[in-house]
């Protein structure tokens, strides 16, 4: 792989080689992911043995991205000022369009399914100037490489883009994009070109422009890992080994069943001749004659009965492996029939996901701090390229609230909220928007609406007094 000749001119050293090594290995995680990677050798010889890949490490990975971000995280700016209040409004109006333009919540899921297999993800931010537009693009593992400063392993360095334009053989034909953000002297420093399979420039697309940003406008986000690890770690590795256990034991059980089915005919002092003309199918006439060599002898025909104990065996065995990578993902093994019989409030659900709400908030560790980067460089970019016009706020908080797909007692949710209306602590706006789902312009209409009719029902109440 020729684009192997640019990562090593930009990551030299122990950690350049470290890369390099490691995004084989990511390739061997995709592959195993998609299917093709859950292969094994036969030695088999008289007979072709099923391969049956039952691929639950798929369906685990979806699972678990689907619960961590199946519901799209709520993005709010805030101000402790009354005075900003209206601002944050009108900026987060932008937020939520931007967002929604930029097809987020799905790229959101998948983007975690990525993280999940290839240890880690990258946000990056486009701004394009003549349309006045912010692209926001999350980056998989195979298609960047990037470096923390040495004091500061949370803040980027450099980062590189990449990817292979052609599939030419040979390298002169090749042509290789590459986009690198470095930070040079405290400025964020943008090359960009394409280049052929030798690594030499062949169209120059940005040369040294500073972008006149504070950062460089990407962030990487690890999947699990330890403290000072760069590279994190890989869901489809840890259930691997149980994966391949189940496709090799289903395989066999297959087999095993068929060889039950098709079982092995014996026969004694058959004529020979007529024994190849004898069909295997339902229903089917024997017509058996005695080798005429066998004087005295009667022809038989009989099979070899197969014991099928093990059916409860193979049962538990298999249920056991999933089992175990149900649990090393800490995702809960639940059907329909479990239910039954269940009380299925907001809180007992809960408490059946628990432990994936452990795992998901754990990583949620490591994604609300990037979530929250990217607003705040989207209104930097949308500052500095005057994207849009929006409010300025000096003292301003990114609160990024994630959700889970279970079910709420909502009944209970919504009389406390009703004592916070009552105590002052919300707001009949907020309660308005939260529990009906409106837009903040609906929710200003309904409560000048409801002033409307308690000024009515006032003054009428006055007039009856005043006739009295």
């Amino acid at each position: 792989m020729d684009l192997l000749n640019i990562i090593q001119s930009e990551l030299t050293g122990l950690y350049g080689q470290e890369v390099i090594r490691e995004m084989g290995d990511i390739i061997r995680l995709y592959d195993i992911y998609d299917g093709p990677g859950q292969n094994w050798t036969m030695d088999e010889t008289d007979y072709i043995p099923t391969k049956k890949k039952t691929n639950y490490i798929k369906k685990l990975i979806k699972e678990e991205s689907r619960f961590l971000f199946g519901k799209t995280p709520i993005f709010t700016i805030k101000s402790e000022r009354d005075t900003d209040k209206e601002k944050a409004e009108k900026i987060n109006k932008y937020i939520n369009k931007l967002l929604k333009d930029n097809l987020f919540s799905e790229k959101l899921v998948k983007s975690a399914r990525d993280c999940f297999i290839g240890k880690r993800i990258a946000i990056k931010l486009h701004a394009d100037k003549n349309t006045k537009s912010i692209r926001i693009m999350f980056v998989p593992s195979l298609e960047f490489v990037y470096e923390p400063f040495d004091d500061r392993v949370d803040e980027l360095k450099k980062i590189i883009f990449f990817h292979q334009l052609n599939q030419e053989e040979e390298r002169e034909k090749q042509r290789i994009w590459k986009q690198k953000y470095e930070i040079v002297e405290g400025k964020c420093i943008l090359n960009e070109g394409i280049y052929n399979g030798y690594g030499q420039i062949v169209d120059i697309l940005a040369e040294d422009v500073d972008l006149k940003l504070s950062g460089i406008p990407a962030y990487v986000i690890l999947n699990d890992g330890l403290s000072g690890d760069l590279k994190g770690e890989s869901d489809v590795e840890e259930i691997f080994d149980n994966q391949m256990a189940y496709n090799k034991l289903s395989s066999e059980d297959i087999d095993t069943l068929k060889k039950g089915m098709n079982r092995i005919i014996y026969g004694i002092d058959v004529d020979q001749d007529a024994s190849k003309h004898f069909k295997l199918k339902p229903g089917a006439f024997w017509d058996v004659s005695t080798d005429v060599t066998s004087e005295g002898k009667q022809a038989q025909i009989g099979t070899v009965e197969t014991d099928f104990n093990y059916n409860e065996r193979m049962e538990n065995s298999l249920n056991r492996i999933k089992s175990d990578m149900h649990e090393v993902l800490n995702i809960p093994m639940i059907n329909n029939s479990d239910l039954k019989g269940m009380m299925t409030s907001g809180k007992s659900m809960k408490a059946l996901y628990w432990q994936l709400i452990s795992r998901c908030e754990e990583k949620w560790k490591a994604w609300c701090p990037a979530l929250e980067w990217m607003i705040k460089a989207i209104l930097e970019i949308v500052g500095v390229y005057n994207i849009a016009k929006l409010p300025t706020i000096e003292n301003y908080e990114v609160v990024v609230e994630n959700q889970y797909p279970l079910q709420e007692d909502e009944d209970d949710e919504k009389t406390l909220d009703m004592q916070e209306v009552n105590t002052q602590t919300m707001s009949r706006k907020t309660f308005i928007k939260k529990w009906r789902g409106t837009t903040d312009d609906i929710a200003d209409e309904e409560l000048k609406q409801i002033a409307l009719e308690r000024q009515i029902l006032e003054d009428s109440y006055m007039n009856l007094e005043g006739a009295e």
